[in-house]
């Protein structure tokens, strides 16, 4: 009797790929990867065939203009955990017949392996929602202590930052994310993308 692989409704979990098989896949255009981190991620570091579709802003259409029929939809994050995400949603809603892979350990095992990456080395290293994060920490911080030790009315900073949080949270809109993504260090100054192992050919 043949053998058939089970399709993605068909399989209790999405299975993982490894890097060197993916890589075997792009070579042979069998499958088609999606990069799900955030557009200052993917600006800073990537791999090559890659296309971005950002976990925050998914849509199954922003998969299914890209992959043609047999291709199978490989997903890609950091380190594996955004993909995941991505995949089961892809698996939740596509078409059964479309099969979709997680890259196990995200970028870092791609790496790891020895595989190319292209790399923009004029943009910051620390992603925004990073850079959002320590911003804020800091002036939660800042206000709490100014509240305890120096005049109780600064108590109104981490209120209003928290405010802004809420905000971020609710609407999908952080003004301090759009801010940061206008400082030199979040910006190219120009053409310096490079591979940082082997050939991105």
């Amino acid at each position: 009797m043949r053998h058939t692989e089970p399709s993605v409704s068909e399989q209790e979990f999405v299975p993982d790929v490894d890097p060197d098989q993916l890589n075997q896949w792009l070579q042979s255009e069998e499958a088609v990867l999606f990069d799900v981190r955030e557009p200052d991620e993917f600006a800073r570091e990537r791999i090559a065939r890659a296309h971005s579709v950002p976990l925050s802003r998914f849509t199954i259409e922003s998969v299914g203009a890209h992959v043609r029929p047999g291709q199978r939809a490989v997903f890609h994050c950091r380190s594996g955990r955004r993909s995941a995400d991505a995949c089961r949603r892809t698996a939740a809603i596509a078409d059964p017949r479309l099969r979709v892979s997680n890259l196990a350990g995200g970028i870092e095992a791609w790496k790891a392996a020895g595989l190319p990456v292209v790399v923009d080395r004029t943009r910051s290293r620390i992603s925004l929602m990073r850079q959002v994060q320590i911003v804020v920490g800091a002036m939660v911080l800042l206000g709490s202590l100014l509240a305890w030790f120096v005049d109780s009315r600064f108590i109104v900073l981490p209120a209003l930052l928290g405010s802004g949080l809420l905000f971020a949270g609710l609407s999908g809109w952080c003004g301090l994310a759009s801010l940061l993504a206008l400082m030199p260090w979040n910006r190219a100054t120009g053409s310096s993308d490079s591979c940082s192992t082997g050939s991105c050919g």
